[in-house]
């Protein structure tokens, strides 16, 4: 008889972003004459830059011919965009062999598979809040416990908390984790680590014979200049940390799919080195990700591209600045927004993360997400992103302000 993998049935309700789309769907099915601002999902709005596109048209017409058609991708993704993000490393100072680069479909695809290469009886470490797909998928492998509903956390996760009395800065955890989650600049709160304070995660983790996942997702909206933008800047961290880096809000890509992981080889546990573990993991359940989408991901650190996504990051980057000088002036404590596309906000009048989504939805008809959907201590707080049109978040902006 056929059984299931029981750990799935541990996961308390829908994924989070599925919950708010089916809140904002009932919502709009019984006010079809209002208009609705989504600023909840990180989604793009902006269209791909014209370098992007050019190259992917060339790409297209390549398929279509005998002598320049591709099938099967190369396992670690080929070596024209292994150089590109080999190039661009480079330029921050951070050595990587073409070999420890390994391209995907994304970030959220990486930080999920990533976990299967560790054995479940690794205590992982989070930050909390947290972008909740580093926890349910621990929880899908049976890493994480049983669920405590009273106090919505696992009984065997460390949880490290990250709110306003610590300036949203994760502290060293009095457990000893194995695996160590950090998404830096922080999704949802927006804030981040200066180099300094990072180097003390590197040194902590090397310490401790443990591991970091480090989701370098955002690392494009970094404007200071002493926080890094990958943790190799950190010194010791190749023999201690997996980077995971996407092409979706640095370029757009969240319709196309691409991303990378670095695994160093002189990165080992048990003596055994992580980046031919993960090579074998990916040679054995991915075909690669699409010709067409990797020749665009090397327009992506071509001059002309990079010039052009400049010049969309900081269109994002305004949106950014402009949530958060209007939401300060509307008396709202703000935190994030500088780093990264994110504004993480105190809800007003003590209200749950929850009531005040169903308040400002109904009020303002502006969609964000609910704190509490990251984890415990994000509850009394909201989360909004700059990733809308500047006239969308100009009237969101305008409307709770009129609240």
């Amino acid at each position: 008889m056929a059984q299931i993998n029981q750990n799935y049935l541990k996961l308390p309700g829908n994924y989070l972003f599925s919950t708010i789309a089916k809140k904002v769907q009932v919502f709009s099915e019984e006010n079809l004459e209002k208009k609705i601002i989504r600023l909840g999902i990180g989604d793009v709005t902006q269209p791909l830059v014209p370098a992007i596109v050019d190259t992917l048209h060339k790409a297209v017409d390549e398929m279509g011919k005998a002598e320049t058609f591709h099938g099967y991708a190369p396992e670690g993704g080929y070596e024209f965009l292994r150089k590109a993000i080999q190039n661009h490393y480079q330029k921050r100072l951070v050595d990587i062999d073409l070999n420890e680069i390994f391209v995907s479909d994304g970030a959220k695809s990486d930080s999920a598979n990533i976990q299967e290469i560790f054995s479940s009886n690794n205590r992982i470490a989070l930050c909390d809040p947290v972008y909740p797909v580093y926890l349910d998928s621990n929880v899908m492998a049976g890493r994480t416990g049983n669920y405590q509903s009273d106090l919505e956390k696992w009984t065997e996760v460390i949880y490290m908390p990250c709110t306003a009395e610590n300036q949203f800065i994760p502290e060293f955890p009095r457990k000893k984790p194995d695996l160590i989650y950090l998404c830096l600049p922080n999704n949802p709160t927006g804030t981040t680590l200066n180099k300094e304070q990072l180097q003390a995660w590197v040194d902590y983790a090397n310490k401790n014979s443990a591991v970091i996942i480090y989701d370098a997702a955002y690392e494009a909206y970094i404007t200071r200049e002493n926080v890094p933008h990958s943790i190799y800047e950190c010194e010791g961290a190749k023999t201690c940390a997996i980077e995971l880096c996407s092409f979706s809000k640095n370029a757009g890509f969240t319709g196309v799919r691409l991303g990378f992981s670095v695994v160093p080889k002189e990165l080992k546990v048990e003596g055994v080195e992580l980046n031919a573990l993960w090579g074998r993991r990916q040679g054995t359940k991915f075909n690669g990700t699409a010709y067409i989408v990797q020749k665009a991901g090397e327009a992506v650190y071509s001059r002309k591209g990079q010039e052009q996504l400049k010049e969309q990051l900081a269109y994002y980057q305004h949106n950014a600045s402009l949530i958060t000088e209007g939401l300060t002036k509307a008396g709202y404590q703000i935190f994030g927004g500088v780093d990264a596309p994110y504004i993480w906000m105190k809800t007003p009048d003590q209200m749950t993360s929850w009531e005040f989504f169903d308040y400002l939805l109904e009020k303002a008809n502006v969609v964000g997400t609910p704190g509490s959907g990251f984890g415990p201590s994000g509850e009394g707080y909201f989360r909004l992103t700059a990733f809308g049109s500047l006239e969308d978040t100009k009237e969101a902006i305008a409307r709770i302000q009129r609240m």
